[in-house]
């Protein structure tokens, strides 16, 4: 009887055992961090998707050039509210270039009021648009640079997927005006970076 009890009691206590192994194992696994995704999901046409999450990637900064100050027609009247992904960040800190697979995203708002407590200038509206520009030697191989862009749209309710800008329109632009195809010098914080990561490299 006793040896019963003893063999009943082993049983319990294995699945207890068991049981709370498996409870924390699934506790565990629970905390762990999800698997990293791509960056831009592409479409099978070559499109690529709205990209998610990149206001927690780095600013790089806001430029605008508002109509009142280009006749009344500038070219790209909106703020520039413009973010590169971390890991590309930290590459272009450690090597003062960009790397395979670099994301830069603006997004665009327009210039609302001109009067805050503050002072005068210029301060950001609304939402309008929505750009992405993405260095890939292997998927865009015959662009110049290797870089492509994409437009969103520049009114709300934007397009869910855009299709690579032809090189004229934007591409070229970033050729001849550029630096190594990123308007570096009107971001100081990515200025900043790559001044300093080609100092150390002298």
């Amino acid at each position: 009887m006793n040896r019963r009890w003893l063999m009943w009691a082993a049983l319990i206590g294995g699945a207890f055992i068991a049981s709370a192994w498996t409870a924390g194992e699934s506790e565990s696994l629970a905390r762990q961090p999800a698997a990293k995704g791509s960056l831009v999901e592409f479409n099978e046409d070559g499109s690529i998707k709205q990209p998610a999450g990149f206001r927690k990637w780095v600013f790089l900064g806001a430029p605008v050039t508002p109509n009142d100050m280009n006749e009344g027609e500038a070219s790209f009247p909106e703020f520039h509210n413009t973010y590169m992904d971390p890991e590309s960040f930290a590459y272009v800190e450690q090597h003062g270039e960009y790397r395979d697979g670099t994301v830069i995203v603006k997004e665009l708002t327009s210039v609302g009021s001109k009067v805050q407590p503050s002072g005068n200038g210029y301060f950001q509206g609304g939402f309008t648009g929505l750009e992405v520009s993405i260095k890939d030697g292997k998927r865009f191989a015959e662009e110049p640079g290797n870089w492509a862009y994409f437009s969103f749209g520049h009114k709300y309710p934007l397009k869910t997927g855009a299709s690579r800008n032809k090189v004229a329109s934007c591409n070229s632009c970033h050729d001849q005006n550029a630096t190594n195809f990123v308007f570096s010098d009107v971001y100081p914080v990515l200025k900043d970076v790559l001044t300093k990561a080609r100092t150390e490299q002298r």
